[in-house]
């Protein structure tokens, strides 16, 4: 018997690893309220971290098929569902194609959509705090811990054309697994990369702190592994240093936080500045909700401030 029953409302799926812990269960209910999506639910299927494939096959079919299921919400398991699923997609958005994961499945004329949608909320959140001309003034370097579908998306973004001589003088991404760096060297062959980048395997935490260590001044440092949230702890030690004046970036915002405690306890001394990942949570969202329920959902300005002031106040709740 199937895990799925059909919808008998307009829904909208969140899958991840522990989804019910998430404040989006209590914050999605009062957006929909906001944004007029009248009896619309949230609902959460969790797998394990790199499920069976069936697992995703099972999931993707239900939403193919039932006719209120709208869509999802992809965390965690943006590259294993992609690759599991891929055949059942009946459109794959150029991101997507690209970086071989996807963030988010909506539905239009009967068709099933694979986007990836980090790119673009990766960089909403990373435009909002890293200050203009950082990277161009200061020849700042990134170190991303973590090769999964947040990191494709954060190098991508920092890498654009668009963005002239403000990108990374280096690229550093450090994994526990060496599939992972060699699926992401490939990506940003396929990207054409145009700054330099170094693929790390960390597969203890002390490593990461090696290549914290070599880090310029300035540079951006990001967890992106999901420790601290999918799984407890941090990928780096606490005798790790922190560049001087780094920007330390948990994508996290909730858990047990290790990674932005142990920025936090240097954040006088190394003149840090330190970002959780509340704004990238409200980014990530917002994106796909807005592709998913066929609406516009401003990006910044007053109404994106009423939309996190509402969610603040829900996840309190």
């Amino acid at each position: 018997m199937s895990r799925y029953q059909p919808a008998t409302r307009p829904t909208f799926y969140f899958i991840g690893v522990t989804t019910a812990k998430s404040s989006i269960m209590r914050v999605f209910p009062a957006w929909a309220r906001h944004l007029g999506l009248k009896d619309a639910v949230l609902k959460g299927i969790d797998f394990p971290l790199h499920a069976d494939p069936t697992a995703y096959r099972e999931a993707v079919a239900f939403i193919k098929t039932d006719p209120l299921s709208l869509g999802a919400l992809v965390t965690t398991h943006k590259i294993d569902l992609f690759n599991a699923a891929r055949d059942m997609f009946d459109v794959i958005d150029p991101h997507a194609l690209l970086m071989h994961e996807t963030s988010c499945l909506s539905k239009r004329d009967g068709k099933l959509i694979c986007h990836a949608k980090d790119p673009i909320s990766s960089g909403l959140a990373i435009d909002g705090f890293v200050p203009e001309g950082h990277f161009a003034d200061t020849g700042a370097e990134v170190l991303s811990m973590g090769a999964g579908g947040s990191t494709i998306a954060i190098t991508w973004h920092l890498m654009q054309k668009s963005r002239g001589t403000d990108v990374p003088s280096r690229i550093v991404v450090t994994n526990r697994s060496q599939p992972r760096l060699d699926e992401l060297r490939r990506i940003h062959q396929d990207m054409n990369a145009r700054v330099k980048i170094d693929y790390v395997l960390a597969y203890r935490p002390e490593l990461n702190d090696a290549a914290m260590a070599a880090l310029k001044p300035g540079s951006l440092v990001i967890n992106a592994t999901g420790l601290g949230k999918d799984a407890p702890g941090s990928p780096i030690t606490d005798a790790g240093i922190f560049p001087e004046r780094a920007i330390a970036w948990d994508l996290n915002y909730r858990g047990d936080l290790v990674f932005l405690d142990q920025a936090r306890r240097q954040q006088a001394a190394r003149g840090l500045q330190v970002e959780d990942g509340w704004t990238y949570f409200l980014h990530g969202w917002t994106q796909v909700i807005a592709e998913v329920f066929d609406i516009d959902i401003p990006t910044s300005g007053p109404s994106f401030d009423e939309i996190s002031r509402i969610a603040i106040e829900a996840a309190k709740g």
